[in-house]
C-alpha cells in the first residue's frame, strides 16, 4: 500500500484525536492508520511526524477535509489564559476541526441525540454498511454515508433495524425535505451563521445543539457553539461555579462571548477534554 501513499505537511495536528473527538464516527484503526470514506471515495491516513501520507488520489481532498490551513497556532492564542481552557488545550493538541460533507454530517447528528459517541458511531457504520456504496480498493474496505435521495426512500421499518429508535423517523422525513430540493443545504453556505442556523432547525429533529454541530462540523462557522451535557457541566461547574439552574441560553450566550470568534474550538477542546477525563476525577 504504501506506494499509493502521497505525504503532504500537517504542523499541529493529530490525527487520531481528531478523528476520535467526536466530531465524525466512522473512521476505523487500520494498521499505522485510518481508513473511512471521504464523501464517495475510500480514503486511507497514516499520521508520519508532521506530515499525514494520504492515499495519492484523494491527497488535496483530505488536506482540506482535515483542515491543515487552519491557522491553529494562531487561533488558539485568542482563547482566554484561564487553567481549564489551557489545560484542555495541552489535552488536546493538534485536534482540527474538520470539513465534514454536509448531508453526511446533518444526517449523523440527527442520530446522536441521546446517545454516547460509541452509539453514533455503532449507528453510523449499521447505515452505511447496510444502505451505502461499498468502496473497495487496495485490499480495503468501506462504505459511503447514502445520499438524501436514497434515504428518504428507506422504508421506516428498515432504517429502524439500525437501532435508530425516535431518531429514525427524523433522519427520513430530513432526508425527504433535503431530496426533494425544498432545502438546498450548499445555500446555506451564503448565509450569515445566524440565518443558517435557523434554517437548519425547520428541519425535523433538529434543534440549536444539532444545527450548531453541522454549522461547525460542516460549513466552517467556527464561532458555533454546540451545547451538549459535557460542555453544559463545564460551564456550570467551573465558569457558574455556585450557582444552580443556570438557564440553558445564558450558557450559551456566555460561552460564545467568553470564547470569541472562535469559540467553537474552543467548546471542541473542552469537550475532548471532559469527556475522557471526567470520570478520573
Amino acid at each position: 500500500m504504501d506506494h499509493n501513499l502521497q505525504s503532504i505537511p500537517a504542523p499541529h495536528f493529530d490525527l487520531e484525536k481528531t478523528l476520535n473527538s467526536g466530531q465524525v464516527f466512522h473512521w476505523t484503526r487500520l494498521g499505522r492508520g485510518f481508513v473511512g470514506a471521504l464523501a464517495e471515495n475510500l480514503v486511507y491516513l497514516e499520521q508520519a511526524g508532521e506530515t499525514i501520507r494520504v492515499t495519492a488520489w484523494h491527497a488535496k481532498a483530505a488536506a482540506h477535509y482535515l483542515a491543515l490551513d487552519h491557522p491553529l497556532p494562531e487561533i488558539l492564542k485568542t482563547f482566554p489564559v484561564d487553567p481549564v481552557i489551557q489545560t484542555a488545550i495541552q489535552f488536546s493538541e493538534g485536534l482540527r476541526i474538520i470539513r465534514q460533507p454536509q448531508w453526511e454530517c446533518l444526517a449523523t447528528f440527527l442520530t446522536s441525540p441521546l446517545k454516547q459517541v460509541q452509539h453514533i458511531r455503532a449507528i453510523s457504520l449499521a447505515i452505511r454498511k447496510r444502505f451505502g456504496r461499498r468502496l473497495q480498493r487496495d485490499g480495503m474496505e468501506v462504505f459511503s454515508y447514502p445520499r438524501p435521495e436514497q434515504v428518504s426512500g428507506i422504508p421506516l421499518a428498515e432504517l429502524l433495524e439500525c437501532k435508530l429508535g425516535f431518531r429514525a423517523a427524523n433522519l427520513l422525513a430530513t432526508a425527504k425535505i433535503v431530496a426533494s430540493g425544498e432545502m438546498d443545504l450548499e445555500a446555506l453556505r451564503n448565509l450569515s451563521t445566524e440565518d443558517a442556523r435557523a434554517a437548519l432547525c425547520e428541519l425535523p429533529g433538529v434543534g440549536e445543539k444539532i444545527a450548531n454541530c453541522v454549522l461547525l462540523f460542516a460549513y466552517d462557522r467556527l464561532d458555533a457553539v454546540p451545547v451538549d451535557v459535557w460542555i453544559a457541566r463545564v460551564l456550570n461547574e467551573v465558569y457558574f461555579a455556585g450557582r444552580l439552574k443556570v438557564p440553558l441560553r445564558e450558557l450559551k450566550s456566555f460561552a460564545a462571548h467568553y470564547f470569541g470568534s472562535y469559540a467553537g474550538y474552543a467548546q471542541q477542546y473542552l469537550f475532548h477534554h471532559w469527556r475522557l477525563t471526567y470520570r478520573r476525577r
